[in-house]
């Protein structure tokens, strides 16, 4: 049965050559092929639900990747990795992997992922135990993972997870769209990643609204499909049909101590017909939800920026909902919410409340001023360099308000912006 998942996924997903476009120009790209014939290989083989293996993000119980920057760490001994794809691959799925903290690789078709030439691999100074990352960079499509191997009698090790925890629900802003490598190229994961020693969730689905109805051809919004495992892609229907999988809190490997929205902007387009009243009905009870399964997180309030308008001879930030998203804020933060505390299930229009009341916990984070026109692209979404800039604000928005310690030491963030110029007389 394993070699003929793997000769499926040879032929579905030979992705060697992948395409990212830059300006609308094709970029310069070596991903590695790195598709095998496993009967060639003396492996020791894992299954796709070992103890050994941490997903990080959501997966459903098929082991198949949702939403933006799904991950899988392990350790490992040895100097080899390799991964089976099971048949619900998505075809032309780029994934990112790495060893430890070394830059990012690329590819599609992945198989024979860390051999000896690796980075990371046979370094003077190792840290043990070698650890193994991989994550999806496309928010549209997904993997499955069938099987992980390593060499003829070497292993695989639990990584614990990190102590921090924080999660992201959004839409297209959240999840990367239009940014180079989309998932691992959003504000998003820089944050998550930029912390350090910080594990992270991206809950977020391009075209998706809070409120719960058709937006851009997704049938439900965040207030509901928070709640479950996959997101409203065309790909989740086709594996589960009307009948999704509920994410399962309580399985769930971290708690997050700060959950970060930013909704809003496919609310506030005129084509999804969305009142301003059911946009902060749906916001709060997204907001009673989270507070619900997550009693003890911090939530931040983002600001949402709708691109730029030429004003006079200078350009203006649009904004949406303004007042209405700092009114929800002075909502959860008053006596009144907090005296008798309320939680949304995300499937009825009842509210349970809470045993105890909460001390104040929904921030506001203000996007005035991080990015200017040129910061965003010709779509309405934020460059490489704007999701940068607005990952750095919110990171130190963090520190300041949180007392979150950066403690990244060095490891790759974003890819392929490493620019420089180191000529003096040309």
């Amino acid at each position: 049965m394993l070699l003929e998942k793997l000769s499926y996924l040879l032929g579905l997903c030979a992705l060697a050559a992948g395409t990212i476009l830059q300006n609308g120009q094709v970029r310069t790209t070596n991903y590695p092929d790195t598709r095998i014939d496993i009967s060639s290989y003396d492996f020791r083989t894992y299954d796709a639900n070992a103890t050994e293996l941490s997903y990080k993000g959501r997966w459903d119980s098929k082991k198949v990747s949702w939403w933006s920057a799904p991950g899988l760490v392990f350790g490992f001994t040895g100097n080899t990795v390799a991964i089976t794809f099971g048949e619900l691959t998505t075809d032309t799925t780029l994934v990112g992997y790495r060893v430890g903290g070394m830059d990012w690789i690329f590819a599609g078709a992945t198989h024979l992922l860390v051999t000896p030439s690796t980075p990371g691999i046979n370094e003077t100074y190792p840290i043990n135990p070698l650890t193994f990352e991989l994550r999806v960079t496309n928010w549209a499509y997904g993997v499955q993972i069938d099987k992980v191997h390593v060499a003829a009698g070497e292993s695989l090790t639990r990584i614990p997870p990190y102590g921090r925890t924080v999660e992201f629900i959004g839409d297209s802003l959240s999840s990367g769209m239009y940014t180079s490598y989309e998932g691992l190229s959003s504000f998003a994961y820089g944050v998550g990643a930029g912390l350090g020693d910080t594990e992270y969730y991206v809950t977020a689905y391009p075209g998706i609204c809070v409120s719960d109805q058709e937006c851009w051809g997704n049938r439900r919004g965040q207030v509901h499909q928070w709640f479950y495992t996959s997101d409203t892609s065309g790909r989740a229907a086709e594996i589960w049909g009307d009948d999704p999988e509920p994410w399962d809190f309580q399985k769930q490997e971290t708690t997050p101590g700060i959950v970060i929205i930013n909704l809003g902007t496919n609310d506030n387009n005129a084509a999804n017909n969305v009142s301003t009243e059911t946009y902060v009905d749906a916001y709060k009870n997204l907001i009673r939800g989270v507070h619900g399964k997550y009693p003890k997180a911090q939530v931040i309030v983002m600001q949402l920026w709708m691109g730029f308008y030429q004003y006079g001879n200078t350009y203006q930030q649009n904004l949406g909902y303004e007042q209405e998203l700092k009114d929800i804020v002075s909502y959860f933060n008053s006596d009144a919410y907090l005296s008798a505390p309320s939680i949304w299930d995300g499937t009825t229009n009842m509210t349970t409340v809470l045993d105890a009341p909460s001390e104040p916990f929904v921030h506001y984070f203000s996007t005035k001023g991080i990015m200017q026109h040129n910061d965003i692209g010709p779509l309405w979404h934020p460059t490489d360099v704007g999701a940068i800039k607005v990952a750095s604000h919110l990171t130190q928005f963090i520190k300041l308000t949180f007392g979150w310690d950066l403690v990244a030491t060095g490891s790759e963030i974003f890819h392929d912006t490493l620019y420089w110029n180191d000529q003096q007389n040309y």
